[in-house]
């Protein structure tokens, strides 16, 4: 399990309940005991880590009711009845109606921890599941798909969502595997356009003999091979979004026509004299510096300045290190969806490798080697230093930037398990909670974003 395996036992018998948390606390389980079925209903929710024991007879709310009203929270919640011998075919009927399993008093304390071990193994795979189903989620249907907690990233999701209802034009930079491609899909599904098309062209990856067709398209005619009309990728996204990446890849030629259609928002298809209005929004992407490009001539400064309406600026990955267990975990959860593969979850050990990787591949490198410990970890003993080329041990930090940059990833990996509350995560790192309020409060966490 990922967090403290806890259990609710609800007797209204005072010694039933103090012998069966000692037998509980003995087997290095957390019990938390209730003389009622009311009280411990409030201590439930859809992701309560665990699994509950219930009488059947008490006063007041019986442990049928009980049932009812806990699963109605969570169907899923394994709750376990305890029965006197004269119960037992309405503990069998109960089963059928949801009940995880039931103990017939007098029950030996072997039988007890058997039960609720099955209980929790079965109730930590059911959240492991839903955390899954979430993250495949997340990728299949509008909304954040930019991983992190660093202020950098979380500053760039709330730009993204300030400019991204409004036509203006954008300019993304970045290196080479930061993601800018990610957050011009950001920015069309957050839009009103997010039922136009979405357009990529890879401006380096077109030949220059080819891209003046490709965007603006040509009649039948216009060319020698060109037999019948062709739309171009700017028609093509209207009523949406043009992504244009690699813009410092573009021939200085092509970028005058460029020029004339964002000013315009206009085009022409090649051979044709017809002008046709373009309705779309142009998001332009670049690893390079454009404004010392245009003073080295390089590329057009009137086509710079047209295109940097609003510039959104994607940090390179070693400068949001404490984001890296966060995105591996994500990666890997995909990838072994994708693939079908069960893996074990990262461990501490690994963590300083990857916090200290200078990851000059970015986000990209890191999912591939995600997807490389999801179908080769086995081959490898699951060792990150054998699947990553070029692993390191210092990452240009010092010292104490290691150290911080450790630790604070550990905290969060344990918040993240723990969903923010601080008494599981005091007992998952082993700290007291005075030093851990503390190591949260110099580290800048909010444990309200781990909910």
């Amino acid at each position: 399990m990922t967090e403290p395996a806890q259990v609710i036992f609800i007797d209204d018998e005072a010694h039933i309940r103090r012998a069966a948390t000692q037998t509980l606390e003995l087997a290095d389980l957390s019990v938390t005991a209730f003389d009622s079925a009311e009280a411990a209903l409030k201590r439930l929710g859809p992701d309560f880590p665990g699994v509950v024991i219930c009488d059947i007879k008490m006063p007041g709310m019986d442990g049928l009711t009980f049932m009812a009203k806990a699963l109605e929270q969570d169907r899923d919640l394994p709750v376990i009845l305890v029965t006197g011998h004269g119960d037992i075919a309405m503990a069998v009927g109960a089963m059928r109606d949801g009940a995880y399993d039931f103990l017939e008093k007098p029950y030996a304390p072997a039988t007890l921890k058997d039960v609720v071990r099955r209980a929790l193994d079965k109730r930590a795979l059911t959240l492991e599941n839903r955390v899954l189903r979430q993250e495949l989620e997340a990728q299949s249907v509008p909304g954040p798909r930019i991983i992190g907690r660093t202020p950098g990233i979380q500053r760039l999701r709330a730009l993204i969502r300030q400019v991204a209802d409004t036509d203006a034009d954008i300019l993304i930079l970045g290196e080479t595997g930061t993601g800018k491609e990610l957050v011009a899909r950001s920015l069309h599904e957050y839009s009103r356009r997010q039922r136009g098309n979405f357009v990529a062209v890879n401006c380096g990856a077109v030949p220059e003999q080819l891209i003046e067709s490709e965007l603006f398209g040509h009649e039948a005619g216009a060319f020698t091979g060109a037999r019948s009309r062709r739309i171009g990728k700017i028609e093509h996204a209207c009523g949406g979004t043009l992504f244009l990446d690699e813009i410092e890849s573009m021939p200085q030629a092509l970028q005058v026509r460029m020029l004339r259609s964002l000013q315009e928002r206009t085009i022409e298809r090649l051979g044709s004299n017809q002008t046709l209005p373009v309705d779309l929004r142009v998001v332009a992407a670049t690893k390079t510096d454009l404004r010392d490009a245009a003073d080295r001539g390089e590329f057009r400064e009137d086509l710079y300045y047209r295109l940097n309406v609003v510039a959104l600026e994607v940090p390179p990955l070693r400068q949001r290190r404490e984001d890296i267990p966060l995105l591996f975990q994500h990666f890997t959860l995909v990838a072994s969806a994708r693939y079908e593969k069960e893996i074990p979850s990262l461990s501490a050990e690994h963590l300083p490798l990857l916090m200290a990787h200078t990851w000059p591949g970015n986000v990209r490198e890191l999912r591939n080697l995600a997807e490389r410990y999801v179908l080769l970890g086995e081959h490898h003993g699951y060792d990150l230093e054998r699947m990553l080329p070029g692993a390191i041990k210092g990452g240009g930090m010092n010292l104490r930037g290691q150290v911080e940059s450790f630790e604070k990833a550990l905290i969060e990996q344990a918040l993240n398990a723990c969903r923010g509350n601080i008494s599981d995560a005091t007992g998952v790192l082993g700290l007291p909670r005075k030093t851990l309020h503390d190591k949260v409060r110099k580290h800048g966490l909010d444990r309200r974003l781990y909910r």
